[in-house]
């Protein structure tokens, strides 16, 4: 395709005889024609040609460059944030709490190489029974991903991102992962760009990076001292050459720093990735925190070290645990003093489809994709999402209008609460069909998203599976109340025999709004003495193999 190609970002067009040329040459990716009909014998996108005049004409969501320097985090709303940051990350499901709720994504998984070993990694390919980053079901090609992003988002209208993240490391395979950025910004320029990387070939990349209008990319740093990282790294590959221990986590610090750097410079949104692992780093993520915030990071997620041996880790193997949920939480509310933190994320598997906490890629495996009709409708998807907003707006003057109810109410106390929900931030899941449930820390500034704890299904073919729920009762055993749907006679008596109340009262209506109403009425009983508040104990955050149903 020779000639200006609108890529709707940034408001830019690219020469793609010229500029677009000169990158893709220099990251070893060979130009042509975008999806070709023979490629592999996949089916031809139709109507293509359509599709690619409602581009040009569309030319995307014009979000804009920004400092990316705000340490707003992802519980910010569009007040809180610079109008070319919002444009960012207001509908990106993984840097805004409040857009998970509502907005999906997806991975593709066409960067299998990886730079790098960590202790708590294990690569699988062929694998769809874990949910788990490393892990995917089939490699793809970069023009199968192109295809499938077409197919995903023509039959998902809300997901608004592709992102890169395995199952190796995009930058070890950068000719596969900028031919994959390349395809999609053609065909489908409303989507934004995404890549998740361990960072050591990152400052070799960035000026790539922003020349392919990514504007979100993520970090994984799980130490800034390599004391540290000699425990988590066994080694890394750089300049062609095998570095191990301290020399290696040196190696791979400074890179990450350096790139961090970069990137902020250059005003694209950086979130730092970061796997707590008890006894290594755990104490030591405070220090990462001011270091990556300092250096310009939007966001930090730590995450719960997944070891389970059936994982076939090397942390898995050795008997590595992972942290209790409340260990978790103290550090996230410890380095949220410096810089607030995401809480939201599901550690998805690198071929993910839908909202976080779901998982629809099974249905677009490539034998599915073949016989499919993909007609790619960029008005149907913007009407959608336009949708969406609605809803979304909605959800917020709700839980705005039930806070101003707390004003002036004067009480320390504070409570978790699970939520069961399906998406779009209702309370709309049964308690036996839920596969994880949402946590909220309540008090009188309001309802807080603290995490999530994905468990086993209590209803199997009709039947309730007693051991699930004894797994379901201590995943969520640091909370005060559960909201629900609707709820069985017997598990409704478990909970409560275990001191958690089953809640069905608001089935069916946005979460925030309900808690605070709950806690409202909560503070209330207290008041009269109708109820002594009990500290509950702590949670277990799930390490088995989820099978994504």
């Amino acid at each position: 395709m020779a000639g200006a190609i609108a890529l709707g970002r940034a408001g830019k067009t690219v020469n793609a005889s010229e500029d677009r040329r000169a990158i893709l040459d220099r990251e070893g990716v060979k130009m042509h024609k975008v999806l070709p009909e023979d490629h592999a014998g996949w089916p031809a996108v139709k109507p293509l040609e359509q599709v690619m005049r409602i581009i040009a004409e569309h030319k995307g969501c014009g979000t804009h460059g920004g400092s990316g320097k705000a340490s707003c985090g992802s519980a910010a709303g569009q007040g809180d944030l610079a109008p070319e940051i919002w444009e960012k990350v207001k509908n990106h499901p993984c840097y805004s709490e409040e857009a998970h709720h509502h907005y999906a994504r997806m991975h593709v998984a066409v960067a299998p190489a990886c730079n790098i070993q960590c202790n708590y990694c294990n690569r699988k390919y062929d694998c769809a029974n874990e949910s788990r980053p490393g892990v995917v079901s089939e490699k793809l090609t970069p023009e199968q991903a192109a295809k499938k992003v077409l197919a995903v988002a023509s039959t998902i209208p809300q997901m608004t991102v592709l992102g890169i993240a395995g199952p190796g490391d995009p930058l070890a395979n950068p000719a596969k992962t900028f031919k994959t950025f390349e395809l999609v910004a053609e065909a489908a320029p409303d989507i934004k760009l995404c890549l998740s990387t361990n960072g050591l070939a990152l400052p070799d990349h960035v000026d790539t990076i922003k020349n392919f209008n990514v504007d979100h990319v993520t970090i994984t740093i799980n130490m800034i001292d390599p004391e540290v990282g000699a425990e988590i790294y066994p080694w890394v590959f750089w300049k062609h050459k095998r570095y191990t221990g301290k020399e290696a986590a040196k190696i791979l610090t400074d890179r990450q720093m350096q790139g961090l750097e970069m990137l902020t410079e250059r005003g694209i949104l950086c979130k730092v990735n970061s796997v707590m692992i008890p006894g290594i780093n755990d104490q030591h993520l405070v220090e990462v925190n001011r270091a990556v915030k300092s250096r310009g990071a939007f966001l930090h997620n730590i995450m719960p070290l997944i070891s389970a041996p059936e994982h076939g880790t090397v942390f898995g193997l050795n008997g590595q645990r992972g942290p209790t949920a409340q260990e978790l939480k103290a550090l996230q509310d410890s380095c949220e003093g410096e810089m607030n933190m995401m809480r939201h994320c599901r550690q998805c598997r690198a071929d993910a489809v839908g909202l976080l906490g779901e998982d629809r890629s099974a249905e677009f495996t490539t034998d599915k994709m073949m016989a499919m009709e993909v007609d790619y409708d960029l008005e149907t998807r913007q009407a959608y999402q336009q949708q969406v907003e609605r809803e979304r707006q909605a959800k917020t003057a709700a839980k705005s209008a039930e806070l101003a109810s707390l004003a002036g109410t004067m009480s320390d106390l504070k409570i978790l609460v699970a939520a069961a929900t399906k998406g779009g931030g209702r309370i709309n899941e049964h308690f036996g069909h839920a596969k994880e449930f949402q946590i909220y820390e309540l008090s009188t500034a309001g309802a807080k998203f603290v995490g999530h704890r994905r468990v086993d299904l209590y209803c199997q073919g009709g039947y309730g599976e007693e051991d699930s729920l004894k797994t379901i009762i201590r995943a969520i055993n640091d909370c005060t109340a559960v909201f629900v749907a609707k709820i069985g006679g017997c598990p409704r008596d478990s909970l409560l025999g275990a001191g958690i109340e089953p809640v069905d009262a608001y089935a069916q209506e946005f979460i925030e709004q309900s808690a605070i109403a709950y806690f409202k009425d909560y503070l209330a009983k207290v008041e009269s003495g109708a109820i002594t508040p009990a500290a509950r104990g702590d949670a277990d955050i799930r390490q088995g193999a989820f099978v994504a149903g």
